[in-house]
């Protein structure tokens, strides 16, 4: 088992009993479950919408009649110009 062994293991899960009771590490198994549930019936959820909107067919996208097509270039001409105001913030 590496560094460990089964004995390092039992003194390790005996500390964390004694530290932190067996009532809180119950209290802590139970969230974790309730969680994990919780997880999964959100994925389900998630599932199940998923579902629904698949069953829908997409819109393809329209281009515009007067836009012109994506194999063209074009060019836009600009031109950059300094700010010599500085912008203090309060």
């Amino acid at each position: 088992m590496g560094i460990f062994s089964g004995w390092h293991w039992v003194i390790v899960l005996a500390v964390v009993v004694l530290v932190f009771g067996t009532k809180k590490i119950k209290n802590l198994g139970s969230d974790l479950g309730e969680s994990i549930k919780g997880f999964k019936n959100a994925m389900s959820d998630g599932e199940k919408e998923g579902d629904k909107a698949n069953s829908v067919p997409p819109v393809p996208p329209q281009q515009p009649h007067n836009a012109a097509p994506l194999s063209q270039p074009q060019t836009y001409d600009a031109q950059a110009h300094r700010v010599d105001e500085t912008v203090k913030k309060d």
